[in-house]
């Protein structure tokens, strides 16, 4: 990833050893600073703040669907999407070095974390679920505690920063779980660059309250060749029943994609109220497990 500074602070929601942090390096590599926040809010503060220069959040779960929290404090906000990367959610059992399955008696997470592995539950009725507010600070406390009849439930990534063993591996339901973060950086520090690869773009609008006003807004996009891949509204604050609607596009990489989405956007804003950019960046490649290294 070709950012200016290679020792960039990066903010992200939760404890060390986070999903966030994983999907941080991930996308970055470990040649960068990641700066936990306990809170959304906080997360979004950072910058200003001067804790970090970028942030890594998380928009959209195939299973849970969108992070809606994050998109509310991106709309507030000043910062464009400059990236993104797909994490696999894979959760595992963790517990103090030394641990067998058989010493343990509770394990904890975060209550979706623990959802989404009912069926290792039901094979392991003896276990008592205790929810907890953070998958990687459940690890913390049970290997802080040195607690051996007690375990967690989060990522490789926390095992391996609180130094915990792994009992039981991939012990969610559904294979396919994966996480969709975006990375954050003012707008003013990224206006008029270019990204290389750029050919997906997200957008909020708010349609004006006319008939046909939705599908007016949409025929540019079929027009210029640009794939609508999602379609969301969301209630607009202070404005009773009226709603901003959120999409991501993405346009075929081999004839100049960034010109043709800011072609159907220049014709979108006709049909629409109020259009606001939120990101031109690449497309995050798959990540399933085949198509990993």
């Amino acid at each position: 990833m070709g950012l200016d500074n290679q020792k960039i602070r990066v903010g992200f929601q939760g404890e060390p050893g986070a999903f966030s942090e994983a999907a941080a390096v991930q996308l970055l590599g470990e040649d960068i600073t990641t700066v936990p926040r306990p809170t959304f809010d906080s997360t979004f503060r950072a910058i200003t703040e001067g804790a970090a220069d970028a942030l890594l959040v998380p928009v959209e779960n195939s299973l849970a669907g969108s992070v809606v929290r994050a998109y509310d404090l991106l709309l507030e906000s000043d910062l464009t999407i400059t990236a993104e990367t797909i994490l696999p959610i894979e959760l595992h059992l963790i517990a103090c070095p030394g641990t067998s399955l058989g010493e343990v008696r509770s394990v904890a997470s975060h209550p979706m974390a623990l959802a989404q592995c009912e069926c290792f539950f039901g094979k392991h009725p003896q276990l008592k679920r205790m929810p907890a507010e953070d998958t990687a600070g459940s690890v913390r406390e049970v290997l802080s505690r040195n607690d051996r009849s007690a375990a967690a439930i989060a990522g490789r990534h926390a095992a391996e920063h609180y130094r915990g063993i792994i009992l039981a591996e991939s012990i969610q339901d559904n294979t396919e779980n994966f996480t969709r973060f975006v990375l954050l950086r003012p707008a003013q520090q990224t206006s008029g660059k270019a990204i290389p690869e750029a050919r997906k773009m997200s957008l909020a609008m708010h349609l004006a309250h006319r008939p046909g006003a939705l599908l007016a807004s949409l025929e540019p996009f079929a027009r210029h060749g640009v794939n609508l891949l999602k379609i969301e509204s969301r209630p607009i604050h202070g404005h009773p029943w009226e709603y901003q609607f959120f999409l991501d596009l993405e346009a075929d990489a081999n004839t100049n994609a960034a010109e043709r989405l800011h072609q159907a956007v220049n014709e979108l804003r006709k049909a629409a109220s109020e259009v606001r950019i939120l990101g031109l960046y690449p497309a995050a490649r798959s990540s399933r497990k085949n198509d990993r290294k």
